[in-house]
């Protein structure tokens, strides 16, 4: 009978049309909810609960009649309550907004009486259908939320926002605590609790790159962000879900299959960003093959790494391994475009204080990580970790790259120096593996972006740890070795200052002294020289001369005179190999000359200006494309002859060719001479004493011409663009509003570094494919076939003929580019032909 009453009660709320229901019976619908659960809690605490289920039937006989009548009173009441309640919830959420009362009591009605029944009765409800009905109550308030913002006409207010937001919270909160409940029964329907938590965190970063509509981010962040991903949670941490369930759960959400090609799209309609609706036409189907939901994909990941506390070590380790794809998920052009524009707001909780601020996207990744970092150190997950730290040391994606090394950056600086002593010495030791004479003057090597590396790290370290690597690195100084590591590690920027006084004071007369003795006995024959380490001292001595402020007042005019040997020694050479020799030590020269300001004022000074004129301007090599690589050294020197004295007569031929080598770099159309000549004529310009600078301009300026036909020139849009530009490099750090215009060129170049990228990789892998089969024919059967004699001779005229090539290669030592290219492209096929003809050594048994 009490069954029948609470039904035809909670029946008679439910049938009542929306607009006929007064305050009255909603008073009375929410005093006949209370009434139920009120006594739903008095039976409860009656009910003798060493008896139950099963239990139950075997002792009716011997139990009291009123505790099973009592018990199964519970039963009915309880069960048929919570059915009746999830309909009535479902009515209130559908009503727009007049039963708010209903809404809140019935729900949260029915999580009470759910958590009190929870282990104590064989409920006939079904718990996965609550949860996926309040999902879908959250993606239909979402989803309508976005058809009205689609096009918005003015600014969305916070109240506006939080009116919808509100109950989706509302709805988010039942869904986690009924979740914590009954984890097995909502871990079956996993995939839509999944697919709920990224359309709210792709809908939140789509809109937070919208001016009108940064409000609706803001809250979304504030309400939703932590409740959504507490759903999530509080599966992966239930003690009751399987650990292979839990793997399932992530692998899903964290898909593998970001490079797959199952799916042929045009890459040039692919170029574009994700608009509101296409968030919401992702189904739990389609998901798998889909990258609508890459960025929410990316922050749900990124939310993991902000909260690892929440997380047991067990999904603390799934997380770890998972970090290959989220750098994989980086590569993709809107993510890519998104992490270097988009700012997000973030909810930062200390105390009872609450902080929501914006961050760019790349900031508030690389703190997930350092977060999570600091976190898992001291768990099982820490292995992982460094495994994903060290096999993407050198990453071919330049954004992935730039986070590992921050990550490692992060780790130097942080860890005890036991480990770090450790870490660079591994380092080290893999640079000596990758190097070679040849590869030092390559800024893509192996060697150079290793040694790249370890200065990066070098700069966070102590004193001995550096002054070890330096000790290590010199050893002995005759060595081809030392000499090439030495080199690497000083063009990629070692950190010299970082020396104590007296290392660095040896390590500048090492610098010093070395590049003294080569531009002494520098002469015409040293161009013919054939080794490739060639001219190491003055590259040296370029690179480090800001660091160590070096000031070589004994012997200034060596310098000069050498620029003007060098510059002569290409006028002069019709070798092209002579050429390119001569061409490397001038942008050197040039660039160490920018750093000594003093020279500029000596009077072998206008020689050297006159000597670059006759070779860039009026000289015959003026036409030679090889000049080209000389440019920005050249622009460097002309910054600095801010510190000249010139005549502005035209008579002068100093300024006539200052003038004209001027007219020479801004003519220059290539978008980076451009920017170089522009920078060093602004630096010139704020710090000359000549009033007439317009004479430094040529009409023809590229900045000039208009950049839509590219015919039209005009010095008042050179002027203008000057302006620009200088305004530009004063300016301090902002945060810089996104426009969609940047973002689409951001898309463009990430979907080229996405191709890049997935050609290495596949390089790589058909690679890795090929000695796989040549390990599995080895394994085959060890039977000998006789085999005619005249293969076995072959083999043996083959081995001939390498050892023959060998002996070759090593006395070739090229002394440029074009030859140290072809001789590694030589080297390559040549250690492929050696893995051939070893194979048919062992087939042929002669080997």
């Amino acid at each position: 009978m009490a069954s029948s009453a609470v039904e035809v009660l909670i029946l008679f709320i439910y049938f009542q049309s929306i607009d006929s229901v007064g305050s009255e019976v909603l008073k009375a619908a929410q005093a006949v909810i209370d009434a139920v659960i009120r006594l739903c809690k008095e039976y409860y605490q009656v009910i003798n609960w060493e008896f139950s289920g099963t239990e139950l039937e075997k002792n009716e006989n011997v139990m009291e009649c009123e505790q099973a009548c009592i018990m199964n009173h519970f039963m009915n009441i309880t069960t048929v309550t919570v059915e009746k309640l999830f309909e009535l919830g479902i009515l209130a959420a559908n009503d727009g907004g007049s039963l708010v009362t209903i809404l809140n009591v019935s729900w949260k009605g029915l999580v009470n009486l759910l958590h009190l029944s929870k282990g104590k009765l064989p409920l006939k409800v079904k718990v996965a259908d609550i949860v996926v009905t309040l999902i879908s109550l959250v993606n239909g308030s979402l989803k309508c939320a976005a058809e009205s913002w689609l096009s918005p006409k003015e600014t969305i207010s916070v109240i506006e926002a939080r009116r919808i937001f509100v109950p989706i919270k509302f709805y988010l909160i039942n869904a986690v605590k009924i979740s914590s409940l009954y984890p097995c029964q909502a871990y079956a329907v996993y995939r839509h609790l999944a697919l709920c938590v990224l359309m709210i965190s792709t809908f939140k970063l789509s809109v937070s790159n919208e001016k009108l509509m940064k409000n609706v981010s803001e809250v979304m962040a504030e309400l939703l962000e932590k409740t959504s991903l507490d759903l999530l949670s509080s599966l992966l941490n239930s003690t009751d879900v399987k650990q292979e369930q839990k793997y399932e759960l992530v692998n899903w959400l964290f898909v593998d299959d970001c490079w797959s090609d199952a799916v042929k799209e045009n890459q040039v309609s692919k170029c574009r960003l994700t608009s509101l609706d296409e968030i919401f036409s992702v189904s739990c189907e389609t998901l798998p093959k889909s990258s609508v939901l890459v960025l929410g994909q990316v922050a749900t990941f990124s939310s993991f790494l902000r909260y690892p506390s929440d997380l047991e070590d067990d999904v603390k380790l799934m997380i770890a391994r998972k970090l290959d794809w989220f750098l994989n998920s980086i590569i993709d052009e809107e993510v890519y475009s998104s992490i270097l524009v988009s700012q997000i707001p973030l909810l930062y909780v200390s105390g009872k204080t609450v902080e929501l601020t914006w961050e760019p996207m790349f900031s508030a990744l690389l703190q997930a990580l350092k977060t999570f970092m600091i976190v898992v150190s001291s768990t099982s997950a820490w292995e992982e970790f460094g495994s994903f730290l060290v096999k993407n040391f050198l990453h071919p994606h330049f954004l992935c790259s730039e986070i590992i090394m921050e990550l490692w950056c992060f780790l130097v600086r942080h860890a005890e120096l036991e480990l770090v002593n450790g870490i660079i010495v591994e380092l080290c030791a893999l640079m000596k593996l990758v190097s070679s004479p040849e590869s030092v003057f390559v800024p893509d090597s192996s060697l150079r972006k290793m040694a790249k590396s370890v200065c990066l790290l070098l700069s966070f370290c102590s004193t001995s740890v550096v002054e070890c690597v330096y000790g290590s690195v010199i050893g002995d100084d005759r060595s081809q070795l030392s000499s090439v590591l030495y080199s690497a590690l000083l063009l990629e920027g070692f950190p010299l200052n970082l020396l104590s006084k007296n290392m660095r004071s040896i390590a500048k007369e090492k610098i010093i002294s070395d590049y003294f003795g080569f531009i002494d006995s520098f002469n015409d024959k040293l161009l013919t020289v054939s080794s490739s380490e060639f001219g190491l001292p003055v590259f040296a001595l370029s690179a480090s001369l800001r660091s160590l402020q070096v000031t070589i007042s004994d012997m200034d005019m060596k310098t000069l005179k050498f620029l003007v040997t060098v510059i002569c020694g290409y006028r002069n050479s019709v070798d092209k190999l002579k050429k390119n020799v001569c061409c490397k030590l001038l942008s050197q020269t040039l660039g160490i000359i920018s750093s000594l300001r003093h020279l500029y004022e000596s009077a072998e000074m206008e020689e050297v200006i006159l000597e670059l004129h006759n070779l860039f301007v009026s000289g015959p090599a003026a036409s030679d494309t090889l000049l080209n690589q000389c440019k920005p050294g050249l622009t460097l020197f002309l910054a600095g002859l801010s510190n000249t004295l010139m005549s502005e007569s035209d008579t002068c031929p100093k300024s006539t060719a200052v003038w004209e080598l001027y007219h020479m770099v801004l003519r220059e159309r290539h978008w980076a001479l451009v920017h170089l000549s522009i920078a060093a004529f602004g630096y010139f310009a704020a710090r000359t004493s000549c009033n007439q600078l317009w004479r430094f301009m040529p009409q023809d300026a590229a900045l000039s011409y208009d950049l839509v036909s590219g015919t039209d020139a005009s010095e008042d849009r050179f002027m203008s663009e000057f302006k620009a530009f200088l305004e530009k490099e004063r300016a301090l750090p902002a945060v810089i509003t996104t426009s969609i215009e940047q973002q689409r060129l951001l898309l463009e170049e990430g979907l080229v570094l996405k191709q890049m990228v997935r050609k290495i990789l596949n390089i790589n892998s058909d690679a890795a494919r090929c000695d796989k089969i040549e390990i599995d024919d080895e394994n085959q059967s060890n039977k000998r076939r006789k085999l005619p004699d005249g293969i076995n001779k072959g083999v043996e005229l083959l081995q001939d003929g390498l050892k023959v090539i060998n002996d070759s290669l090593t006395q070739w030592q090229p002394n440029h580019t074009d030859s140290a290219e072809l001789r590694e492209r030589f080297m390559t096929h040549f250690s492929m032909l050696e893995n051939v003809i070893s194979h048919l050594q062992v087939l042929s048994g002669s080997g």
